[in-house]
């Protein structure tokens, strides 16, 4: 529940830099985040339930993690028509502040890296990949301040799309698993 509320909690920061900054990188991590505390809240009341609920609960997370994916897809697009870049110093303090938070999370998850639930091993795939986002979030930064263009982030909130639809998959095929060993 910390880690859900932690996430539901950043997410406000995140998409209102976000949207002042016309970020791509930031939107994605932000949507992210949306998408984690949803996932850690499903995960929170889903462990008291069936095996063969949670597998199908396993399914229903795999769509909401590749969500911000298509997101980002499409707030990349829109970008690329007018690639200006983000301000280098809000960007680099919002995602400070966002691998701050995931490395907590992650911190609060790491015991569960290897279990065999698809929900729990969606909540850590989920810190874990967001830890990764925000190091892009300031690659992306640092690259921005030798090349102003709006290319780094554009680049990088594509590779936080990827990562995102990735772990979709990792957790579908688990909840499949799940969901062919239940019955």
């Amino acid at each position: 529940m910390i880690v859900a509320l932690l996430n539901l909690g950043y997410f406000f920061v995140e998409f209102v830099m976000a949207r002042r900054l016309g970020s791509v990188s930031l939107f994605a991590d932000s949507v992210d985040f949306l998408e984690d505390a949803a996932i850690n809240f499903m995960v929170f009341f889903a462990l008291v339930w069936s095996a063969r609920t949670r597998a199908r609960v396993g399914h229903v997370l795999a769509v909401i993690i590749v969500v911000p994916a298509v997101a980002t897809l499409w707030t990349a697009i829109v970008k690329i028509a007018n690639p200006t870049p983000p301000e280098v110093l809000p960007l680099t303090l919002t995602a400070l502040g966002a691998l701050a938070i995931n490395l907590v999370c992650a911190g609060l998850l790491v015991r569960h890296r290897g279990a065999q639930n698809s929900l729990v091993r969606g909540a850590w795939l989920a810190a874990r990949n967001d830890s990764f986002a925000n190091l892009l979030v300031l690659a992306a930064a640092l690259v921005t301040l030798g090349w102003y263009s709006g290319w780094p982030d554009i680049v990088a909130g594509l590779i936080i799309g990827a990562l995102n639809a990735d772990a979709a998959v990792k957790v579908w095929k688990l909840a499949s698993l799940e969901r062919l060993a239940a019955r």
